[in-house]
């Protein structure tokens, strides 16, 4: 069972896989993929065909596909790609198996080597803090300034920040009311200094935002601030405190939930807070808690320092 040099991401040649050309129309037709996805899927399966070579579709087993995974992972593809991957197969052979009677899915509980964690980026405390100092007069500055406080006070993602309207607020019980991933709820507390930077932008915003526009935050024209815009206002103020470069939403979200937990200790609190799903998502921070351990460690203890 011999496999080729083609290419994994060539384009699906559709004279050579009619199998491959009937499931990307059955994606765009049937199942309305976009274009790019259904690209996608193509490109996917067509490392299958290419890694099969002349071997017929339906004569591969688990044992194939596990030594094309392996192959796949020797020329350098991560797990992430992998498993992709691996579920763009299992999608065809199902169709397959559907339109064209085959008899077994051969991917099926097969799965893609673990890629190594990445651990998301923080600032240190005092960054945070200094980036916290937006100081100025005029409307946009006090937006910003709440956007800046209430992504760190209270671990919002980007999305769910700009998706905010002030029937989420709840100023007196401090908290907010976020809406996350799978249109789960949670309710979030807000920090004292976020919640200072609230009061003191909501009733700047009144006159920039027209009758029945609730979002939160909201641009000079009054539409709902979008996602694009809030990430190049973080940038702007980044630069201004000479943090370009290492500070968009998410490093906020990430410096939000390291910090709680290096202070409070209480996993599960953070998890709640950051909407996880599962706790072992929210643990990444746990290795920014050593990594930040580790440094102090290496700069503190006579054990740790190198002899010169």
């Amino acid at each position: 069972m011999g496999a080729n040099s083609d290419s994994p991401t060539a384009t699906p040649p559709a004279a050579r896989h009619p199998l491959l050309r009937g499931y990307l129309d059955h994606l765009a037709n049937e199942r309305r993929l976009s274009r790019h996805t259904v690209e996608s899927y193509g490109r996917d399966i067509t490392a299958l065909t290419s890694l099969a070579g002349a071997a017929p579709l339906d004569r591969l087993g688990a044992h194939e596909i596990r030594r094309f995974v392996a192959q796949l992972h020797a020329r350098g593809l991560d797990g992430r790609s992998l498993a992709r991957m691996l579920s763009a197969w299992r999608g065809f052979y199902h169709y397959l198996a559907r339109d064209h009677g085959y008899a077994a899915n051969p991917c099926v509980g097969i799965r893609a080597p673990r890629s190594a964690k990445k651990l998301p980026g923080a600032l240190s405390p005092d960054e945070a803090a200094q980036l916290m100092n937006v100081e100025g007069a005029g409307v946009l500055v006090a937006r910003d300034k709440a956007i800046l406080e209430l992504f760190y006070s209270s671990g919002l993602r980007l999305s769910e920040l700009t998706g905010l309207s002030l029937r989420d607020l709840n100023l007196r019980d401090a908290t907010v009311q976020v809406t996350g991933k799978g249109s789960k709820t949670r309710i979030v507390p807000i920090g004292s200094h976020a919640l200072a930077a609230l009061k003191a932008w909501l009733p700047q915003r009144e006159p920039l935002a027209p009758a029945g526009q609730d979002a939160v935050f909201v641009s000079a024209r009054g539409t709902r601030l979008s996602g694009g815009a809030v990430q190049r206002r973080v940038k702007y103020w980044a630069r201004r405190f000479g943090l370009a470069g290492k500070v968009h939403p998410h490093v906020l979200r990430h410096s939000f939930a390291s910090h709680v937990l290096q202070s409070s200790g209480d996993l599960r609190a953070v998890q709640e807070m950051l909407g996880h799903a599962s706790i072992s998502t929210t643990q990444v921070y746990t290795h920014l808690d050593f990594q930040h351990l580790a440094k102090a460690y290496d700069a503190a203890h006579p054990r740790a320092k190198k002899r010169s």
